[in-house]
Formats: structure tokens, C-alpha cells, sequence
């Protein structure tokens, strides 16, 4: 996306973007089955990061449970693996004037909560292998927007919330491009562009781009 772009609203017409049956069944049935595939083939790796995790000597649970804001204002329980200190929820109003980025979200690229395992898994994307669960539940899909958490979304403008209009996803077209180094508008931007975008060879790019990037990663931290 060019700069000029990356500034230019997009407004979605709702009733287009939802009223799609067969793209949304047909994207439906290919989340479940690559997401349990991916389980399978995946399991070893999973069992190796939630044992470093585990005798790390940070003294938390291998999970993260976080509630997030799906479809419509849909509230859930989003998995990852946890790549923080146990009270890192507690200690980000102490980080709040550290934000690196400006907008409705949070990040700062050497965030003190992160453990040395969390950022091994982060750089490599692989704290977010749990949410294959929640794509298998429904609450998430394997591309689309991503899901924000409920402080974030009581800032949105009604330009943001469009953001909401579909599953949230656990890669996207922000992730494979920008990731950490736009800012929160550009991603919002970015997600609308995706939305306008999506077709199934869109979603099969985004995974393949996914793929590469979690090899050979981008300004993930």
C-alpha cells in the first residue's frame, strides 16, 4: 500500500460484505480442516514451547488466556502461548507512556513483561499457534482482521469499527506487510483493504505470506 493509500478512508458497505454465503461456508470448512491438520503435524513443536515455557523460571501457566472482541462487538477467549511475566496485564498501565505506536493498541518493541522464551515464540509468531483452537471453535478465523481487546475497542470511531464486521483472523494482510511498524490508522486501513479484498486466493496468499514470514520474519516482537 502507498503512503497516499495508506491515508485514504475506506468506507465497506455492510450488506456486501457480509451477504457473501458460499465464500464464508466454503472459508469455514477450509479453517477447521487446516486447523486440526495443522494441530497434528504441529503437536511436537507444541509440546517443546509449552515445556520451555513451563521450566522457563518465570512461574506461570504454558497458556495466556486473553478475552477479545470477535465478529459484531462478540466477546471470547483468545489462546496464545504466554510470552510474558504472569502479571504483565497488571503492569501495563505502568508502560502506557512507553506506547511506541499511536492510536487505540499498545506496543514497544523491548517490553520489559517479555521473557526470554516469549521472545524466541514472538519474533517467531509461534506464541499464536494456540489460536488454531479458536478457529476450530468458530471464534476466529485462519485470516481476517485481528481481534482486539475490549479496552481498545471503547476508543474506536465508527470508522474503526468496521474493523468488526467479519471473524476476526490469526493473520491478515497488516501482519504479512506493515506488522509492528505501522501504526494504528495504517492498520486499521489495512484490515479495511482486506475486507474489501477478500476472496479465497486473498486468503491463501495471506497464509502462504504467513508461512514465509514465520521463517524469515518481519518487524514481529
Amino acid at each position: 500500500m502507498t503512503e497516499e493509500n495508506s491515508h485514504k478512508k475506506i468506507w465497506l458497505n455492510p450488506s456486501k460484505v457480509q451477504n457473501r454465503p458460499i465464500y464464508f461456508s466454503t472459508k469455514r470448512i477450509m479453517d477447521v480442516f487446516l486447523s486440526c491438520s495443522g494441530l497434528i503435524v504441529l503437536s511436537p513443536i507444541l509440546v517443546v514451547i509449552g515445556l520451555l515455557i513451563k521450566f522457563d523460571g518465570s512461574h506461570g501457566a504454558v497458556f495466556y488466556i486473553q478475552e477479545r472482541v470477535g465478529k459484531n462487538g462478540h466477546h471470547f477467549k483468545m489462546f496464545k502461548f504466554r510470552s510474558m511475566i504472569p502479571n504483565a496485564d497488571q503492569k501495563l498501565a505502568e508502560l502506557k507512556n512507553k506506547n511506541e505506536v499511536n492510536g487505540a493498541m499498545f506496543k514497544m518493541k523491548d517490553d520489559p513483561r517479555v521473557t526470554k522464551i516469549g521472545k524466541f515464540i514472538r519474533k517467531y509468531s509461534l506464541d499464536e499457534l494456540p489460536q488454531l483452537f479458536n478457529v476450530i471453535s468458530g471464534n476466529m478465523s485462519l485470516v481476517g482482521p485481528r481481534p482486539p481487546i475490549p479496552s481498545e475497542v471503547a476508543e474506536y470511531t465508527k470508522y474503526d469499527m468496521q474493523r468488526l464486521m467479519v471473524v476476526p483472523g490469526c493473520t491478515g494482510l497488516w501482519q504479512t506487510t506493515a506488522r509492528n511498524s505501522a501504526d494504528f490508522a495504517e492498520m486499521v486501513n489495512l484490515d479495511l483493504e482486506y475486507i474489501q479484498k477478500s476472496s479465497f486466493s486473498f486468503d491463501l496468499k495471506m497464509m502462504f505470506d504467513t508461512v514465509k514470514i514465520m521463517i524469515k520474519p518481519n518487524a514481529a516482537y
